[in-house]
């Protein structure tokens, strides 16, 4: 199957990252089948889905796009009938995974690929919950997949090599960013990354070495801001000059080996969480969930467009 061919996305979860993936996927003119255990699930994704169209039309829509273009099928294998290829969202747990794909396994099509977008678990034994899963591709996102450009896409020995590659077509086609992973690993790339920063951000918010939102700041106003150009790798590469990567680290080595073995493993206590949650708050500063996302997702527009 071309990606050219993929014109209908079953969408097997209506959580946060199912709405999100279902605004995309109307947004570049695709239909979607949307397959949730809660039938009021499919309101919460269309006014999601309002919500989120602003800054899919800002930066741009697929020619006949429409929000319109959607249907709520209680039966998931119902929802992946027909279906060109189907993106799972359902809860991190196994067992929900394997019920879900034993479901839906004798309704697939010959070639309809099952994009899961889990965020941690291994494509190993995700496998399991199916007899034949030559299809199914891990292509995890980052939250929110309508406007976060990346994937992270892994297929195994069990993987049709074919099947990697029509994944990573589709989403090329609708404006991803793809990146690959050679061998699995719990948490995949970008979320380990994360979570080395989340886990050091929260061991100085616990020792006292600084207060949560000054934390935040000095992410956003200093590295963070390179960070949207390039990553680590190249940030080491630079930083020595013409010199390059070699150079830096031949520099640097000692001093990083001294921030290295003085990093933080903090013990999240409930004394801990209620730090944080006063320090978010105070971030927060009385505004909604939705204020908070709107204002999110116009600064990730900003950064997407770029200068004029």
């Amino acid at each position: 199957m071309a990606e050219h061919q993929i014109r209908s996305v079953a969408v097997l979860g209506g959580g946060v990252i199912g709405m999100s993936w279902t605004s995309l996927f109307l947004a570049k003119g695709l239909s979607v089948r949307l397959h949730d255990v809660d039938p009021a699930s499919l309101e919460r994704t269309k006014a999601y889905l309002a919500n989120a169209w602003t800054a899919l039309t800002e930066l741009g829509l697929a020619p006949g796009a429409s929000q319109d273009r959607i249907t709520f099928h209680a039966d998931p294998a119902e929802a992946v009938k027909g279906a060109d290829l189907v993106q799972e969202n359902v809860p991190e747990r196994i067992e929900i995974k394997h019920k879900l794909f034993q479901a839906i396994e004798p309704a697939l099509g010959a070639d309809t690929l099952v994009c899961t977008s889990t965020s941690g678990l291994l494509m190993s034994e995700m496998q399991k919950g199916f007899k034949d899963p030559r299809n199914l591709v891990l292509a995890h996102p980052f939250n929110p997949p309508h406007l976060v450009p990346l994937v992270e896409l892994y297929g195994n020995a069990r993987t049709d090599p074919k099947a990697v590659d029509r994944a990573e077509a589709f989403y090329r086609s609708i404006g991803k960013v793809t990146v690959r992973l050679n061998k699995e690993v719990p948490g995949h790339i970008a979320n380990r990354l994360q979570a080395a920063v989340i886990r050091e951000a929260v061991w100085l918010a616990a020792e006292g070495v600084a207060s949560v939102k000054d934390i935040d700041l000095a992410l956003t106003a200093g590295p963070g801001v390179r960070w949207t150009a390039i990553g680590p790798h190249m940030v080491t590469n630079l930083a020595a000059g013409p010199a390059g990567v070699e150079v830096f680290w031949q520099r640097y080595l000692p001093s990083f080996e001294t921030w290295w073995a003085s990093l933080g493993e903090p013990k999240v206590t409930p004394e801990v969480i209620q730090r944080l949650a006063k320090g978010v708050e105070e971030m927060v500063a009385g505004r909604s969930f939705d204020e908070l996302a709107a204002m999110r997702d116009a600064a990730v527009v900003h950064v997407l467009k770029g200068p004029k």
